[in-house]
């Protein structure tokens, strides 16, 4: 089935029952006051904002914070609109509503490519998935998607809240509001003037009329580095992350899961283990979630936990992949690219014909090993369990599919189950799932009202993640008489991650179609080729996947991205030149390319021993190209000297938090492109600490440049869109330096 017809066919289920209810009305973002609980002299105006005595703004946030900014960037977009300083900003977690549910990240899985974007059938399945969406509110923090979600919702809620407040003021000075001013809290008319917080009251009885948003020339706040509001606690370290909480009476659980992938827990022998000091019980922990079978020890500390579950002389049963091994999943991977069609998710003109007879012909194979997430805060939820309900205390970025886990575990409505979102020590996709959480609830049905925190080892998470797939490519391009890049055929496969993940976090959503996540960053390319097919084999491998930061991009955009260069060296054309040649049709593409090229110094000589290489990656909304610096240290092993970084991310909301976005994924993407990997055997991963899976030091991490291409479009993401291009820029220095072309990773010469 065609991918188009497919599409249509998914989003019409239902026949004129759905093509009816798209065409009504979206549900409104906006919210009622009543959604926010208001005390100590706070009014809400609407769903998002509440004003207090000292006319400071209360802003309801429905994102994590796991350091991408968002407590900074979001409020920016409120603080704009009532005409207040970011500092008169204050944030509490969101309720649960549908109007705080993440529609942008939804719209975004729709697998269109990005430069064929118009059109009716793309504008009809950007609007019924925005409207299921919102229908179905569902509270996740994920895909770059943060601030493109927030840019209209949370700009309206701030107009809106500032109209109100001027009608009010207009109302008591009896003037027209069209003749009032708002500026740093406060309504204006000639020489009177009036706070937000002795206003706040009657605006809330009020319509706010006609609401404007601000024109982009009237922007003082949106589009500068203002400073992170999240920084000072977290350098003074007051700041609360899953694992610092402590609350009266607390106990805690060290977890053990079954070392074997997919395998489960026979007998246990805990006598001696529950008889050290301070140890409470042992809890059977079946496998839920996504997660192995295990226990857990509770004790009054951790520490007490964790020694006593070491102590416990535990019976694994193994499970249907005991066998388990990379290497042979890998060849597994290149039978299924030789041997299945795969689902195309992108095709143009006629690629058999292309191939036909060639002038020339060139084919590729790429592969990219297992990933794990490595967050610096290992998984850990807090958890209290009462006659009241559930209380959770968790690092998550999926408060929707956290509270119905928590409620399900413990056989309660929702309604009862309160849940505490606290900083994030690492998201990365990690905290999308709640394997950790349905294991917290399950122990603290087992204390009697207490509280306990539930903190897993280092190494329970590195060998319990779920891991970024592996993946295999085979890249062939037809080259014509004159010298032109005629086709381009490409088959990838490896495991699909959206409906592994959806049967764990929230079976409703297992459904085994075509995954995007897996083909993108192959299937989006933004170069004019006439002939072109993109398709993905998905497979099951048994090995527990899950989404990493920058997902299907972070390979495959190596994949293509140094094929692109080897293109261009078989034609013996400059990689940039080549690049250039090809982005007739995405002038967008073009310009972020000719910054990184410019501001690098391509055409500038090198000491000796240095090389340029060079990767352009378009994803999740936004356009990063990147020039990597690279020689060899005195062992042969690669040296990043120096990253510039241009992006085009729409408008950009915080210049400096995008910087920080675009060092810390060339940071995390360069980690994995010079020592990630995780390796099974037997079934266990062998991988347990950071000796065994090294992190970028500081004096291996290369000096930054990054350069923002101004635009005035909606924004785009930046917590992702860092990652994708540091692997191939490395990959394409090395071979200029050394003539090898490195076709795998991590990048090992």
């Amino acid at each position: 089935m065609k991918r188009r017809t497919f599409l249509l066919s998914a989003l019409g289920a239902g026949g004129a029952l759905v093509v009816g209810w798209g065409l009504l009305p979206p549900r409104s973002r906006l919210g009622d006051a009543a959604l926010l609980p208001a005390a100590n002299g706070q009014v809400a105006l609407n769903g998002w904002v509440k004003i207090d005595a000292e006319s400071n703004a209360i802003i309801a946030m429905p994102r994590s914070e796991m350091g991408q900014g968002v407590y900074t960037a979001l409020p920016m977009l409120v603080a704009e609109e009532l005409d207040l300083p970011l500092a008169g900003t204050r944030i509490e977690q969101a309720p649960f509503d549908a109007i705080y549910g993440n529609v942008a990240g939804f719209v975004a899985l729709l697998p269109f490519h990005p430069l064929e974007r118009d059109g009716v059938l793309v504008d009809s399945a950007e609007w019924i998935t925005a409207k299921l969406a919102r229908e179905l509110g569902i509270i996740v923090t994920g895909g770059s998607s943060s601030v493109a979600d927030a840019w209209h919702s949370m700009r309206l809620a701030g107009a809106t809240a500032r109209a109100a407040l001027v009608a009010a003021a207009a109302r008591r000075w009896k003037v027209p509001p069209n003749e009032c001013t708002t500026r740093d809290g406060r309504v204006r008319h000639a020489d009177r003037q009036a706070p937000y917080g002795a206003l706040a009251r009657e605006a809330a009885g009020l319509s706010p009329g006609t609401i404007a948003l601000k024109a982009r020339e009237d922007w003082t706040l949106i589009g500068t580095p203002a400073p992170r509001s999240d920084l000072p606690a977290k350098v003074d370290g007051s700041a609360v992350f899953g694992i610092d909480l402590r609350l009266p009476d607390m106990l805690h659980a060290a977890v053990r899961m079954c070392p074997a992938l997919g395998g489960g827990l026979g007998t246990l022998e805990a006598t001696a283990a529950l008889a050290m000091p301070r140890v409470r019980q042992l809890v059977e922990l079946p496998a839920a979630a996504g997660s192995s079978a295990g226990f857990a020890v509770i004790a009054d500390s951790w520490w007490h936990a964790e020694r006593a579950a070491a102590a416990v002389k535990a019976q694994w049963t193994p499970g249907p992949h005991a066998a388990l091994d990379d290497r042979t999943v890998m060849k597994r991977l290149r039978a299924a690219v030789e041997s299945d069609s795969g689902f195309p998710f992108y095709w143009r003109g006629d690629v058999d014909a292309a191939f036909a007879a060639p002038a020339r012909r060139l084919e590729a194979w790429y592969q990219a090993p297992y990933l794990a997430h490595a967050p610096m805060e290992p998984m850990n939820c807090t958890a209290r369990v009462s006659g009241d309900g559930v209380e959770i205390w968790a690092p998550t970025q999926v408060p929707s599919f956290a509270r119905t886990a928590a409620a399900q575990t413990a056989g309660v409505p929702e309604d009862r189950v309160t849940l505490h979102v606290t900083l994030l020590g690492g998201g990365f996709g990690r905290r999308l799932e709640t394997d950790f959480i349905v294991q917290a609830v399950r122990v603290a049905m087992r204390t009697a009202g207490r509280p306990v925190k539930l903190s897993w080892s280092r190494e329970e998470d590195m060998t319990h993640d779920f891991y970024r797939p592996a993946q295999v490519a085979r890249l062939e391009a037809a080259i014509d008489a004159a010298g032109r890049l005629r086709g381009l055929r490409i088959r990838a496969a490896g495991d699909a991650i959206t409906p592994r993940w959806g049967e764990r976090v929230y079976p409703l959503m297992s459904l085994d179609t075509p995954d995007r996540t897996a083909a993108e960053g192959l299937y989006t390319l933004p170069y004019a080729v006439d002939n072109q097919h993109i398709a993905q084999v998905a497979t099951r491998m048994g090995v527990p996947i899950g989404n990493w930061r920058s997902v299907g991009y972070s390979h495959n955009a190596f994949f293509a991205e140094c094929f692109i260069d080897e293109i261009a060296h078989a034609l013996g054309q400059d990689p940039l030149a080549f690049r250039f040649s090809l982005l007739g049709p995405a002038p967008r593409y073009a310009a972020v390319l000719d910054r990184a090229a410019q501001r690098a110094g391509w055409e500038t000589r090198l000491p000796a021993g240095r090389a340029r290489g060079i990767a352009l990656v378009g994803s999740y909304g936004s356009i990063v190209a990147q020039v990597a610096e690279v020689s060899l240290d005195d062992i042969g092993k690669p040296k990043v000297h120096r990253v510039v970084c241009a992006i085009d991310c729409g408008t950009a909301v915080n210049p400096g938090i995008i910087a920080q976005q675009m060092e810390g994924g060339i940071v995390f993407g360069l980690s994995a492109a010079l020592f990630g990997q995780i390796d099974i055997r037997a079934g266990r991963v062998r991988q347990r600490n950071f000796p065994d899976y090294p992190m970028l030091g500081l004096a291996q991490t290369p000096e930054i440049e990054t350069h923002i291409v101004p635009s005035t479009a909606a924004p785009s993401g930046v917590g992702e869109p860092g990652v994708p291009p540091i692997a191939p820029a490395v990959a394409n220095a090395l071979f200029a330096l050394t003539g090898k072309r490195l076709r795998s990773l991590p990048l090992v010469l």
